[in-house]
């Protein structure tokens, strides 16, 4: 059977931390399912202003930790900010977390692994701005292209974004 990759997000996600992620996952075998809050086509950040969109496959309410193997958190600034405010996505970062599935998060999308309460004593990395954020969750934070503990992965920016895809699809293939 397939594995499915659940991604989360919402308007204003990083549109290359989304698309190239999903597109290289997609290129590997594995289905990706994007849900969000809102029905439709949600848009994607690019070069300082508004980029391309992206369809909904599901809202955020009617999806389930039991019927993915992944779960993937692009950043943005926006994207990460909203959904850390919404206990659908909290409670999904959660219950990824419970279950020992691989949690993928880049740039600002570890801001969800913060308010899911799930970073305390593991190394991750971020968009630097979140370090703080991180390591006063209790986060070991450190700075490099991807950092693996358990079933987190993180990436920092845009340019970590083959190594963090790659990372993840190796992750999805050592679990068979």
């Amino acid at each position: 059977m397939t594995k499915r990759i659940l991604i989360l997000a919402t308007h204003g996600f990083e549109q290359s931390e989304l698309m190239d992620p999903k597109a290289a996952l997609e290129q590997a075998g594995f289905t990706t399912v994007v849900a969000s809050p809102e029905a439709g086509m949600i848009k994607g950040w690019k070069d300082k202003n508004w980029g391309d969109s992206v369809a909904v496959d599901a809202l955020i309410e009617n999806v389930s930790e039991a019927d993915f193997d992944a779960l993937l958190l692009p950043g943005g600034q926006m994207n990460p900010d909203i959904l850390r405010m919404n206990d659908d996505a909290i409670d999904l970062v959660e219950d990824f977390a419970a279950a020992g599935k691989p949690i993928a998060a880049i740039c600002h999308g570890p801001w969800l692994l913060v308010e899911a309460d799930v970073i305390e004593g593991r190394t991750v990395t971020s968009w630097p701005s979140l370090r703080t954020d991180l390591a006063n969750a209790g986060a070991n934070v450190v700075d490099q292209e991807v950092a693996v503990d358990g079933n987190l992965i993180t990436s920092r920016m845009p340019d970590d974004i083959p190594a963090f895809s790659q990372t993840l699809i190796d992750a999805l293939n050592a679990a068979d």
